[in-house]
């Protein structure tokens, strides 16, 4: 069985992603990207990221098939 942390750090967030961590910081303090800041340090719930990628790649193929349709 293979263990993961529930709390993401912005490192780790980065490479669970795949997306930089400047990026992901302007997110973050944007609210575009669920997390918490404890701090001066970002943490993020592995569920809510999974869930929020969700979401996003949903909307995203909706949107590129509204504009392909138009």
């Amino acid at each position: 069985m293979e263990s993961y942390d529930k709390w993401l750090t912005i490192e780790e967030l980065s490479s669970y992603l795949k997306m930089s961590r400047s990026k992901l910081y302007q997110m973050a303090q944007k609210g575009e990207l669920p997390g918490s800041k404890i701090r001066t340090q970002w943490r993020f719930d592995r569920n809510r990221i999974d869930e929020w990628m969700e979401t996003y790649s949903n909307a995203a193929i909706i949107e590129s098939r509204k504009i392909r349709y138009k």
